[in-house]
C-alpha cells in the first residue's frame, strides 16, 4: 500500500573497463543509497547492534521494568480471561471473523513480530480504499489514523473508547515483544517514511510499549507530519526512567478515563 517508506535498493551499472592491465570498480547510479545506509538495513544483525549500542538504561531499570511487565501482564491475563473470552464471541459475532486481529510491527533492536488487537473494524479493514475518500486515503497514507473511520463497527466504538482492543497485547509482553510502556509499535513503512536511520536506531533501541508518552500527553494532536510525534517517541527513549514509567503508567488511566 505504502509507496513511501520503502527500503531503495541499489541500481549497479557495471562496466568492466581496462586500463593499463588493471581493472577498474563498477559505477554507481546517481540514484543509489549512501554505503552506510545500504549495509545498515532494518533487521540486519547490523542495524540491531547499533540499536544495542545506543541503549544506555541501566541493568537495574532493564530488570526491574521487565519483572513488573511480567507481573502485571500475568494478572490481566488470568483476571481478564473471562470476560474477554465473553468478548471475542460478541466480536465474531458483530464482524463474522477473527475476534483478534494482528499485523506485523518492528520491535526492539528491529525485530519484527505480530501485534495482536481484539478487532474493532470490519474483516476486510485493509482494504482502505474501498472505504475512505481521496482525502481521508491521504491522511491514512500519512499518519495512519483518520476521524470517524467507517471501517469501525457500532461494537468496535465502544471498545476503542474503553480501550480493551489493546488487551490481547499483554499475551505480547509476556512473550517479550513488547512492555507495557514504551514509543507505540509501528509498522516498517512508518519507521521508514518518517524517521531517519539515526532515529530508527534509537527509537528501536528500546522495546515498543502498549502505552507510552506520546498517548498520554498530546495524541490527539501530536502528528507524523508535523514532527511532534516523532518528537514525543524519541524523548521518552532518550529520557527512559522509572519515574517516567509510573508518571505514564498512571496518566494512562486518565487518558482512558477521557476516553482517549
Amino acid at each position: 500500500m505504502e509507496e513511501k517508506g520503502q527500503p531503495i535498493s541499489r541500481s549497479v551499472d557495471a562496466e568492466e573497463l581496462v586500463a593499463e592491465g588493471s581493472c577498474l570498480v563498477s559505477l554507481i547510479a546517481a540514484d543509489a543509497v549512501p554505503e552506510d545506509e545500504v549495509e545498515v538495513q532494518v533487521g540486519s544483525r547490523e542495524f540491531a547492534e547499533a540499536c544495542r549500542s545506543l541503549d544506555h538504561r541501566s541493568f537495574g531499570y532493564k530488570v526491574t521494568k521487565r519483572v513488573f511487565d511480567i507481573l502485571f501482564s500475568g494478572v490481566v491475563v488470568v483476571v481478564g480471561f473471562l470476560p474477554c473470552a465473553l468478548l471475542s464471541i460478541a466480536i465474531a459475532v458483530d464482524t463474522k471473523g477473527s475476534p483478534i486481529y494482528t499485523q506485523t510491527r518492528i520491535g526492539k533492536n528491529g525485530k519484527t513480530f505480530r501485534i495482536k488487537k481484539f478487532r474493532t473494524m470490519v474483516v476486510d479493514s485493509d482494504d482502505v480504499e474501498k472505504y475512505f475518500s481521496e482525502d481521508q486515503l491521504k491522511l491514512w497514507k500519512r499518519e495512519r489514523k483518520v476521524d470517524n473511520d467507517p471501517r469501525i463497527t457500532p461494537l468496535g466504538q465502544l471498545i476503542r473508547a474503553a480501550s480493551l482492543d489493546e488487551l490481547p497485547q499483554f499475551i505480547d509482553v509476556l512473550f517479550g515483544h513488547i512492555s507495557i510502556i514504551g514509543p507505540r509499535a509501528i509498522t516498517v513503512d512508518e519507521l521508514n517514511q518518517h524517521f531517519t536511520l539515526d532515529e530508527r536506531k534509537m527509537l528501536l533501541s528500546v522495546a515498543p510499549g502498549i502505552t507510552g508518552w506520546w498517548q498520554v500527553t498530546d495524541r490527539n494532536r501530536a502528528t507524523w507530519m508535523g514532527g511532534s510525534r516523532q518528537m514525543l517517541e524519541l524523548f521518552y527513549v532518550q529520557n527512559a526512567s522509572l519515574s517516567l514509567d509510573a508518571r505514564v503508567f498512571f496518566r494512562t488511566f486518565k487518558a482512558m478515563r477521557r476516553g482517549q
